[in-house]
């Protein structure tokens, strides 16, 4: 079976789904995406990951598995999103240590949170991008009438087709760039990587 390589797209929420965000792949040569339901916990960690300039002042759990593997010279190689059944993904991790190989498996949002803070690829097989695999598109009115949560929600249904895009909320909008940056270090400090993110989010689109 031949593998498609995957870039990760996006992460946002669902309000009708309490806790859960939707993580989209985007396959590297073409236009399919791939819709993956999520928990709070991995979309903190994979945010934190995508976000270079966000540092926790404790590790989570994803980069104490890395700093872990560092000490130990094994290296993720890659991850391979292998399986779908009843709607859950199945994924496991190539992992290499004195040039021998190891298969283990893993729940997919802590394989795609362990790719990212090992530079690791990511991949799915062509069968499973044609049975899950949706085009997300939708009209310039459409991106005007929608919000971040409703598309999630459309996202979680079967055969949605509208595309995620993130923008700012919470009222960050009325702060100015050193609010912005004060906020950031006090969300930093406590540890509220979900409400950094949307921070560092606003800081971006202003530079």
């Amino acid at each position: 079976m031949s593998l498609v390589r995957l870039k990760i797209k996006g992460i946002s929420y669902s309000q009708t789904q309490n806790g859960a965000y939707a993580l989209i792949l985007n396959e590297v040569d073409g236009d399919r995406k791939l819709p993956i339901v999520i928990g709070a916990f991995e979309a903190q960690s994979i945010a934190i990951a995508l976000e270079k300039e966000i540092k926790p002042p404790r590790p989570l759990t994803h980069d104490l598995f890395k700093n872990f593997s560092d000490r130990f010279d094994i290296v993720i190689k890659q991850v391979i999103i292998h399986k779908l059944v009843d709607g859950v993904f199945y994924s496991s991790i190539i992992c290499e240590r004195d040039k021998i190989e190891e298969i283990i498996d893993a729940r997919t949002s802590d394989a795609i949170a362990l790719a990212l803070r090992f530079s690791a690829p990511i991949f799915t097989y062509k069968t499973i991008l044609d049975k899950a695999g949706i085009f997300l598109k939708f009209s310039s009115k459409d991106k005007e009438e929608s919000d971040d949560s409703i598309m999630v929600d459309e996202i979680l249904q079967e055969g949605a087709t509208v595309e995620i895009e993130q923008g700012a909320t919470d009222g960050y909008t009325e702060l100015t760039i050193d609010e912005l940056n004060k906020e950031l270090d006090k969300a930093v400090a406590n540890e509220d990587y979900e409400k950094a993110a949307k921070l560092r989010d606003e800081i971006s689109k202003r530079n």
